[in-house]
């Protein structure tokens, strides 16, 4: 999350009023027989106009349309079709109401319906949270309306979406069989869930304005945040975005009430800082069920302080990567029911969160292949430990990677592999620290891993884990060792017909906490039982 959302999402919305003296003209059939073509967005419909027709609400190209000094009385529900206007005026008409379907015009920059005989406002209007300027004068709205809007469009915009009715909650998400109709778990079978909770100080109106504010306030996502968390009751559970005083004095002592132990590091920033400031720095937690697993040693790579250490004389590693603060952390579990039949004793959890913005693609392959080679290392002196091949033992990496499923971060993970000319790079140059410090730069430019992981997901079942207005798609990940685990199951998405039905643009949602949905798989192990 950034910062300084506010004035980015200003800056990507930035709206710019229709030109009222543009005219069109509508081509004559001879025109267009000659092969001419107009482009028009706009339409103004005036002349006393009672009723409009049907066609235009064909029109779906349109982004501004007039109505206003008309003698309209009605406006019907289809105008929820025109979903791309930005300008509405139906001022100066006789409407007495508005169909609850204005609602769906989120895109909605202007709308003026002034001078009508309007009574009420359906607090659908409240969903049009892009909207910058509403006028309501001359209308005998009523006096607490009134007063509200004489606060700005924005206060009454969110009254209304306050007070709005929450539609029905989602269906259960489905539980996805990936295994053999015919096989068996084994006893050592365990649940995984990789989770970005969007911390508290990030949950603003500013990006998230279509939902209500109570369900953006943290009291209430954090108790919903919870629920989720105990109805799938995972042995183990990766959380990011974590507040540093909501996991100290919220999540691991409710968690610890249910059996689960757990570790948290906050972003490198924390360090900077004193309190209460420190407190809000959000960071990764990761929790394991006491029954399955004992906690080894943790370990927490800060990638700014990796950069520092390896920046071999590159002002691409120290203007780029080191000024940001991301994290992860790095957990060894005894496996409790392990014996000594030559089943794995030990399992390396990671948990991590890659820098967000886009325009740091580059930064972001460089943090992942920081974590692999902390990882590496790690792994190399827990086999010489326990007297094993590194490729027996078994590694769990959940993460917010902040990158789609086509991007050089999930490549590298998922095929051990990625040119340094890849477009992520951005032209950058990191050739010190990949061929000096990690040594898997090879001479066809290509960076090689000392491993490969396998997503633990499908994405058919599972087509997004991040969803607000202006995205949707997978940029959280369950990956696994595929030498010696797999992937039995998964949890599904919300039900895509709820989500259409109930037109809903993004997350956070009053049944939906956080703008992230939950990753969850079951991984079992690849031997056969005694």
């Amino acid at each position: 999350m950034l910062s300084n959302s506010k004035q980015r999402f200003k800056d990507k919305y930035k709206y710019k009023p229709p030109d009222p003296r543009r005219s069109y003209r509508i081509l004559s059939s001879e025109e267009l027989t000659a092969g001419k073509f107009s482009k028009w967005s706009e339409l103004k419909i005036e002349s006393n106009v009672r009723i409009l027709s049907p066609k235009i609400f064909d029109m779906r190209f349109l982004t501004a349309l007039y109505l206003n000094d008309n003698k309209l009385t009605i406006l019907p529900s289809e105008i929820n079709l025109l979903d791309n206007l930005t300008y509405l005026d139906i001022s100066n008409n006789n409407l007495r109401s508005l169909p609850t379907s204005i609602g769906d015009l989120v895109s909605l920059r202007e709308f003026n319906i002034s001078n009508n005989n309007l009574r009420r406002l359906p607090n659908e209007v409240g969903k049009l949270f892009l909207l910058q300027h509403l006028r309501l004068q001359g209308n005998p709205l009523p006096p607490e309306i009134l007063s509200i809007y004489t606060d700005g469009t924005s206060k009454l915009l969110l009254y209304l979406l306050d007070n709005l009715e929450v539609c029905p909650q989602p269906p259960s998400r489905d539980w996805i069989c990936l295994q053999d109709s015919g096989q068996e778990l084994t006893p050592y079978a365990f649940t995984v869930m990789c989770y970005n909770v969007l911390c508290e100080k990030y949950a603003t109106r500013a990006s998230y304005g279509y939902c209500p504010s109570w369900a953006l306030a943290w009291d209430y996502r954090r108790q919903n945040i919870m629920k989720e968390i105990l109805h799938y009751n995972a042995d183990i559970i990766c959380l990011q975005e974590v507040a540093t005083d909501q996991f100290y004095t919220y999540l691991l002592p409710e968690l610890k009430l249910h059996g689960y132990d757990g570790i948290f590091g906050a972003k490198s920033r924390a360090r900077t800082m004193v309190e209460p400031e420190r407190s809000a720095v959000d960071g990764c937690a990761i929790l394991y069920r006491l029954n399955k697993f004992t906690l080894v040693k943790e370990d927490l790579i800060e990638f700014n302080h990796l950069a520092m250490m390896h920046a071999e004389k590159s002002e691409d590693m120290i203007n780029r990567v080191m000024t940001k603060d991301n994290i992860a952390m790095i957990s060894i579990l005894k496996i409790n029911k392990a014996d000594s039949s030559g089943k794995p004793s030990r399992l390396i959890v990671a948990n991590a969160h890659m820098h967000w913005d886009p325009e740091f693609s580059d930064v972001k392959i460089v943090q992942t292949v920081m974590l692999v080679h902390e990882i590496y290392s790690l792994m190399k002196t827990i086999a010489s430990e326990i007297n094993c091949d590194i490729s027996d033992i078994p590694l769990v990496v959940c993460a917010d990677l902040n990158s789609l499923p086509s991007s050089a971060v999930v490549e590298v993970l998922t095929s051990g592999n990625v040119s340094v000319k890849h477009p992520d790079f951005k032209g950058k140059s990191y050739d010190g620290y990949f061929n000096n410090s990690c040594n898997i730069l090879t001479e066809e430019n290509d960076l090689v891993l000392p491993f490969k992981l396998t997503q633990a997901t499908d994405q058919d079942f599972l087509p997004y884990t991040n969803m607000t207005y202006d995205f949707t798609g997978v940029i959280d990940y369950i990956l696994f060792s595929s030498k010696l685990l797999y992937p039995s199951g998964m949890l599904g998405c919300y039900s895509q017909a709820w989500v259409e039905e109930n037109k809903i643009v993004g997350y956070p949602h009053p049944h939906v906490p956080s703008d992230h949905i939950s990753v969850l798989v079951e991984l079992d192990f690849k031997f056969t039982q005694d």
